[in-house]
């Protein structure tokens, strides 16, 4: 089955909200079955409602429009498809209840526009929205699915959780897909693609794979469509069982597991800690670490060590090593981690020392360059990276990057 999402607001085209309606849509509808074949965002005007209603018939089976079912008269979607499908309003007297009953509620008196919201075209099939005061609404023309919802959002999404997806199900339009998410870091996307070219190639003829990059890694999804979920799930965890034999130490995780939850698993299994200093990265790897729940039973603080005071003052950071080999090196970038493990009283200290620009760079040490150290339980082990020249993919990549770094050294030291 095919869908098309129509969304219906100026203040999505003049960028004044982002469309996470269409991605939220997208991605349920898709747990369906149902591909999306298009995203279509109109204005707040008769003519591009009608055309893209039009537009859409013949090539989807599914038309699902958001917006535009408000009280106001800028609203104008449901006259529309009034136009469109031919009808006439009628009062919905169950709706008209609910609303005068919202409005009791809330102690304010109901008026026209709010009665009105009641309206709906005779040749709908009305969609309760107990959420809110506009309702769903239900055609079916031109062997075509077309459903209106508000644009509110937790009122769509009531709507497509307990009435639009149930109706598909019922009538056989969705059928059986499972997705599976692996997340890789530390192999670039095109070197990634050809470690697993082979892989790729042979994969079963319903199963397909996509990359999915970022400046904090690759992410593989790999999708299968059938008619018996249970199988699918079957054959897919064998293809997952094939990738973690061939790229065993970029898999950090699976869906939407972080880098830093799957760190915490490992120090919560072998009752470790973690402390974190920070100079180039200024926090973002604490950030991305605190976002964890129940971190603190393994995390245990940060330094932020962004000037050179700080580095030697909390950290103990030798004035002859910022002298002689500068800030971001090899040698500052070991005596940070060292530092921060004594002072923090952890078993492992991750640190971060670079250039993240735009300026700063010179011949030897261009922007991009960062020095991260892990001290671990037996030593302390650091590498260079040089990222590229935007500030904010430097930051993002240093700090994902330091993760899986430290990610590696605890499962090292663990097999010792």
């Amino acid at each position: 089955m095919k869908a098309e999402i129509i969304t219906i607001g100026d203040e999505i085209l003049i960028g004044q909200i982002v469309d996470t309606n269409s991605a939220w849509m997208a991605e349920q509808f898709n747990i369906h079955g149902i591909e999306i074949y298009q995203i279509t965002s109109v204005h707040d005007s008769r003519e591009h409602i009608l055309e893209a209603l039009k537009n859409a018939v013949g090539k989807v089976d599914l038309v699902v429009v958001t917006g535009g079912l408000g009280p106001t008269k800028d609203d104008i979607t449901k006259k529309t498809l009034c136009e469109f499908f031919g009808s006439e309003l009628v009062m919905h007297e169950p709706t008209l209840e609910h609303i005068k009953n919202r409005f009791v509620k809330r102690n304010i008196d109901i008026n026209k526009l709010n009665r009105d919201q009641a309206l709906v075209p005779d040749n709908s099939t009305v969609l309760f929205n107990l959420l809110g005061s506009a309702p769903g609404l239900w055609f079916e023309s031109n062997n075509t699915i077309f459903v209106s919802l508000p644009g509110v959002p937790f009122e769509m999404k009531y709507l497509v959780e307990n009435e639009v997806l149930p109706r598909l199900v019922k009538i056989g339009k969705t059928k059986a897909i499972y997705h599976k998410t692996i997340l890789t870091q530390g192999i670039p996307e095109s070197m990634l693609a050809m470690k697993i070219e082979d892989f790729e190639n042979n994969l079963p003829a319903n199963v397909k794979l996509a990359y999915l990059p970022s400046p904090m890694a690759v992410r593989l999804r790999l999708s299968a469509m059938g008619t018996d979920k249970t199988e699918l799930e079957k054959l897919v965890e064998t293809e997952v069982i094939k990738l973690q034999q061939i790229i065993p130490d970029a898999i950090y995780g699976y869906g939407n597991e972080t880098m830093a939850e799957g760190i915490g698993k490992l120090l919560v299994s072998s009752r470790k800690t973690l402390g974190v200093t920070e100079s180039c990265t200024g926090g973002f790897i604490s950030h991305l670490i605190t976002s964890v729940p129940g971190c603190s039973a393994w995390y245990k603080g940060s330094v932020i060590a962004y000037a050179n005071e700080v580095k030697q003052n909390v950290l103990g950071v030798q004035t002859e090593t910022l002298e002689k080999f500068g800030a971001v090196s090899e040698e500052t970038a070991r005596e940070m981690a060292a530092g921060a493990r004594k002072v923090l009283h952890v078993n492992f200290a991750v640190a971060t020392t670079g250039i993240a620009g735009p300026d700063g760079g010179t011949p030897d040490k261009p922007v991009g360059t960062v020095w991260i150290a892990v001290a671990g339980l037996n030593a302390t082990v650091t590498q260079k990276f040089v990222f590229g020249d935007n500030r904010e993919r430097n930051i993002l990549r240093s700090g994902q990057t330091a993760l899986q770094f430290l990610r590696q050294i605890i499962l090292e030291e663990s097999a010792r």
